[in-house]
């Protein structure tokens, strides 16, 4: 699933590549303001801080929210105490795009991460031209000199790279690369099931300065507080919000 993931990302880069080149991309970055530091954004406070997701679908999902007006909902992430957004931008599986990205950043002054299946440098100038401030790198799609590479090119357009662990091996990977905002994902990539408790088993291996984010199997309260409690600076909460009264939903979970 992660390999074709890839691949049709790449695909529909390569495509949007041929309207808009590298030159382009460049050209729109040099007029922008820097990006948002999300290392201070996210720095460990008292209270957990929520990366709240825009996601309309996912491969093991499916339809999750039409989300016709993503820079709305975002709108009310920030409204609702969200420290930043996460904004799915793969197409086909997810039913993302860039310009909910670019009106996302129009409408708010949070930090953005751009969610995709990232493996290319030019979709990182992509992430910064259309407005984000962190980047999604997933160690399990990219061998570990490609992932040093785009660590180091993402930083130097600004970006904070964002590096998605599933098990020790791979957080383990990210913290040799001195990653400084690194998620465990409880998905499980070959099943689609979720262990809410791999956060708290590898938990331990953080450095002290590496902002630790809980991803995944955050449906309700009870579960912001299990990551909180195992010692999460961070939840990144996407399903929850769609289907719900974002809101509402958030002042409980910041609440934890």
């Amino acid at each position: 699933m992660l390999e074709g993931l890839y691949k049709g990302s790449l695909e529909d880069a390569s495509v949007r590549e041929l309207d808009t080149p590298v030159v382009s991309l460049e050209r729109i970055i040099s007029g922008l303001q820097p990006a948002i530091d999300a290392l201070e954004a996210f720095k460990p406070r008292e209270t957990i801080h929520v990366l709240a997701e825009v996601k309309r679908a996912s491969p093991s999902r499916g339809d999750l929210a039409s989300i016709e007006d993503p820079s709305a909902l975002a709108g009310l992430y920030a409204q609702g105490g969200a420290t930043g957004i996460s904004v799915l931008t793969e197409q086909r599986k997810f039913k993302g795009t860039l310009s909910d990205l670019q009106a996302i950043r129009a409408k708010v002054s949070v930090p953005l991460l751009r969610k995709d299946f990232i493996a290319t440098e030019y979709q990182l100038l992509e992430a910064r031209a259309f407005g984000a401030d962190i980047a999604l790198l997933i160690v399990a799609g990219l061998d570990q000199t490609t992932l040093g590479r785009l660590m180091t090119f993402a930083i130097d357009l600004g970006l904070t790279p964002f590096l998605e662990t599933h098990d020790r091996f791979e957080l383990e990977r990210a913290l040799e690369l001195e990653a400084k905002f690194v998620g465990v994902n409880a998905r499980d990539l070959s099943t689609f099931e979720t262990d809410r408790n791999l956060f708290g088993e590898l938990v331990h291996l953080f450095p002290k300065d590496v902002i630790k984010v809980a991803e995944s199997a955050v449906r309700n309260q009870d579960d912001v507080r299990h990551y909180r409690e195992a010692g999460a600076d961070v939840v990144l909460v996407g399903e929850a919000l769609v289907t719900s009264d974002p809101i509402a939903s958030l002042t409980s979970f910041l609440e934890v």
